[in-house]
């Protein structure tokens, strides 16, 4: 049997950890694509006005919710530091700063409408993106409160739980959004607004269970639950000195990251429907490597915080080996079966923007699979940074990165004119280049001299 140091930072310790975030994020990822799928066999319209208000909605949240996902890190070096007790005072302040955020997001509301005008979409999908935005966005403090306490459970290893919320907001969300969407079992048909019920649906239930499972007597007791109910001015300092690093680096990430879509929506209803199946194939490659990223920023934050730093660097390869496994089954699907990833958003009784949009769809799989590999890589150094506390640095290169590549595709797509094809052959080689140079950031060693607890 091995030793608890060798299995520490292994390969099996980081898939204890890892996997149940990445079936949890694969849950979420379902979520998401089911709807845009359901609303795809209404029209591309309704499909791509699902990816843009859900993305917008995701986007003016981001911030608090990267400042509030570093309670993973904090509360795991509470934990790896043995100070147990402090782990759900993590959660209470969070808590705190999560009902403070609501009111900011409610007053970005008519800004972001005017966004949505000044963007170039088509009526049709102006009309339906408005209604999917207003209600997530009433709904937000609700996913601010669930990933709170989804961070403590992460924090302290006990990811099962997150994965068991997130299935069960799946199943909830794909069961309401199908009744509601096309009206069956007598519902009335609610279409977009059907959808957005679905996700607040799957919200409420996997919050449920997470507060019931943290209020456990078991839990109470070993966490000194029941002493956590304070305002501490420590951990809110903490949170907002490494924790605001990465709220700024996630709000202007997804900025970019819209704004690159929006570019690309501008196009036109081909281009803007090719875009869309492309970026919801990205999404489902993606999001459960962000499980792998909180595996990784766990296990880094606990062994920094127990002065281990050869385990957390031992810890950050496991998670890459991780990250590669799930990757390739990605690759394999992009390189050789883009056409049948495109026709399942195939709209029901054929369409003339679908027809047009298939080609480019498919060439822009295949071209993303340029990338798949790296981008595992990529989350793996961006949790390690984080779990360590190096919030700062990590902020600098990636939202540097990423608003570089939006400038330059706004000159190839709008002063060049070069289309859709060699934009997004620009946009993939340019960013190909981003693991490497987080890589570079965690190899020099300065994140060792970082205090958090």
């Amino acid at each position: 049997m091995k030793s608890n140091i060798e299995y520490s930072g292994s390969i099996r310790e980081m898939i204890s950890i890892a996997l149940p975030m990445v079936v949890s994020n694969a849950c979420e990822t379902v979520m998401t694509f089911t709807d845009r799928l359901f609303l795809s066999k209404l029209g591309m319209p309704q499909m791509s006005a699902a990816m843009g208000g859900g993305l917008s909605v995701f986007f003016i949240t981001t911030f608090f919710i990267g400042m509030l996902g570093y309670g993973t890190a904090l509360t795991a070096q509470y934990y790896g530091a043995g100070e147990k007790w402090k782990c759900p005072k993590v959660l209470t302040n969070a808590l705190i700063i999560a009902v403070l955020a609501y009111p900011l997001l409610l007053w970005c509301k008519p800004l972001m409408h005017t966004l949505f005008i000044k963007q170039g979409i088509s009526e049709g999908q102006l009309y339906y993106q408005l209604i999917y935005f207003d209600i997530l966005l009433y709904a937000s403090i609700l996913s601010l409160a669930r990933g709170v306490f989804s961070n403590f459970f992460s924090g302290i290893g006990k990811t099962r739980v997150v994965m068991i919320a997130s299935f069960s907001a799946m199943f909830v969300n794909v069961i309401v959004s199908y009744v509601l969407i096309f009206g069956h079992y007598g519902f009335p048909q609610l279409g977009m607004k059907g959808a957005a019920i679905g996700t607040i649906s799957g919200t409420v239930f996997a919050l449920s269970v997470l507060i019931f499972t943290y209020f456990r007597s078991s839990l109470m007791k070993d966490y000194s639950i029941k002493d956590s109910f304070t305002f501490d001015f420590e951990i809110i300092k903490k949170l907002f000195r490494f924790g605001t690093p990465s709220g700024i680096e996630f709000f202007m990430v997804l900025f970019a990251f819209t704004m690159v879509i929006a570019l690309f929506h501008a196009q036109g209803p081909v281009t803007a429907a090719a875009t869309t199946i492309m970026f919801n194939w990205d999404h489902v490659s993606f999001v459960p490597l962000i499980g792998v990223e909180i595996g990784v920023t766990s296990l880094v934050g606990r062994y920094v915080g127990a002065g281990r730093h050869d385990i957390a660097e031992k810890a950050v390869k496991s998670g890459i080996k991780l990250g590669w496994m799930f990757s390739a089954i990605i690759l394999f699907l992009f390189i050789f079966f883009p056409g049948a990833l495109s026709d399942v958003f195939r709209p029901d009784g054929g369409s003339e923007i679908y027809t047009q949009a298939r080609p480019l769809s498919v060439f822009m799989l295949r071209i993303a699979s340029v990338y798949i590999m790296l981008e595992a890589v990529m989350v793996v150094y961006m949790g390690a940074l984080k779990g360590a506390g190096d919030t700062f640095w990590s902020m600098i290169i990636n939202v540097s990165y990423h608003w570089s590549i939006l400038a330059l595709l706004y000159v190839v797509l709008n002063v060049i004119n070069a289309g859709p094809e060699a934009a997004w052959i620009f946009v993939v080689a340019v960013f190909t280049l981003l693991p490497f140079i987080l890589r570079f950031r965690f190899n020099s060693g300065k994140w060792k001299s970082i205090s958090t607890v």
